[in-house]
């Protein structure tokens, strides 16, 4: 292992800005990627969130940056500090992202990309200032490890690439089958063009629909309104104590979010909805499909999976009003008797079980790549420092 530092490496280390925000010609017909620190964590970046315009580029110091280019968030609360990412396009940033132009001659952009990922909390320590942000002078002389030789660097990168495209792949795949299952949500529970008996779409085809006066509108012949308390069980999480705090393998569940904490036993079945019942993110609708230990939430199941995704559905279709319940002005709460008093229309079971028939094989297939994804990002996370300090070689690997 060879000890340089990133500006030996580099072609260039330099920072973006931010076009003036008053002049409306930077903005105007956006078409050039702007890339900021809250989209810096992925692995690859391949467009931006917002735009600037030619105008901005042609009078500004602002300068694109080619493809590969790692791109280090200097500023950010929380975890953002020390991100990173590869630019995979020609793209701008703002002032807070540090880009790194990394010489092929003398090192693998890749390389590169991995040893700083693992460097994370080294690089967010040179942090200075009231708001303890980075800056690039302190980047350019950040000490890297390189291996003798560049085949080498290609060979560790590759390894750990893998793994990452796997994972990319996984979500990707399961990104399509969430969209699908909404596809599917929408055109049989909103458009209600769900197949009638002869496999046509009912509301299409002439289907027999009638007013309800709770929901104000029409609905199919045979479904029925009622709150949704009486088709799902609706239930408060558990407060975790002494009793039952021995640690585990299964996730606990607070506020709706994953917490980083691990528990013996779970208190919910895999395909469980839950529902964020304090705090900012209180009212925030999450699907489990793993068994969990649910604490501070609400958590839903219909009488069927098929049921329970057909709720998590509609859930999502309210998402903003069920935020809207959140009360408290110390801290705003969402109780289990705001969602048992939403109003759910229930179709006959024999939609739930053709609407079953459509969607649980996706959605245990989206729960089979989570889980793998897991596993391989703990192989990916204990190969990381291995490979960098020397202690597993590619011949281990």
């Amino acid at each position: 292992m060879n000890k340089s530092r990133l500006m030996d490496i580099s072609i260039k280390i330099s920072s973006g800005l931010t076009p003036l925000r008053s002049n409306p010609e930077f903005w105007e017909s956006p078409d050039i990627p702007w890339v900021k620190t809250e989209q810096l964590g992925i692995k690859h970046i391949y467009d931006s969130n917002e735009k600037i315009s030619k105008a901005a580029l042609e009078k500004t110091t602002l300068k694109v940056n080619p493809p590969n280019t790692i791109s280090i968030a200097m500023y950010g609360e929380g975890r953002t500090r020390g991100n990173l990412s590869i630019l995979k396009n020609e793209v701008t940033t703002n002032q807070a992202c540090c880009n790194i132009v990394v010489d092929e001659k003398k090192a693998h952009y890749e390389y590169v990309y991995y040893f700083l990922k693992n460097q994370y909390n080294q690089l967010r320590s040179l942090s200075s200032g009231v708001r303890k942000n980075l800056n690039s002078n302190d980047i350019k002389y950040f000490p890297i490890m390189l291996p003798n030789r560049l085949v080498d660097q290609f060979e560790i990168a590759r390894v750990l690439s893998n793994l990452d495209a796997k994972i990319e792949l996984n979500n990707k795949i399961n990104a399509e089958l969430e969209a699908m299952a909404k596809l599917i949500y929408d055109y049989w529970f909103v458009q209600f063009d769900f197949p009638d008996a002869n496999g046509k779409p009912y509301k299409s085809s002439g289907g027999k629909m009638v007013y309800n006066e709770a929901l104000k509108r029409e609905i199919p012949a045979g479904w029925v309104v009622g709150k949704l308390g009486e088709y799902a069980q609706v239930k408060k999480g558990e407060l975790i104590t002494k009793k039952t705090s021995e640690k585990g393998a299964v996730k606990v569940v607070a506020a709706g979010i994953e917490f980083s904490y691990f528990h013996s036993e779970a208190n919910c079945k895999e395909n469980t909805i839950t529902v964020s019942g304090s705090g900012a993110s209180a009212g925030y609708i999450n699907f489990w499909r793993e068994p969990i230990f649910a604490s501070d939430c609400i958590t839903i199941r219909g009488s069927s999976d098929a049921e329970t995704l057909l709720i998590l559905g509609y859930l999502k279709t309210i998402q903003g009003y069920i935020f809207k319940q959140a009360r408290g002005s110390a801290q705003p709460h969402v109780y289990p008797d705001d969602i048992s008093r939403l109003m759910y229309l229930k179709p006959p079971g024999s939609i739930i079980k053709k609407f079953g028939i459509n969607i649980l094989a996706s959605n245990k297939k989206i729960a089979t790549n989570k889980i793998e994804n897991e596993m391989l990002i703990e192989l990916r996370d204990w190969l990381l420092p291995m490979l960098m300090n020397g202690q597993v070689t590619m011949n281990d690997a």
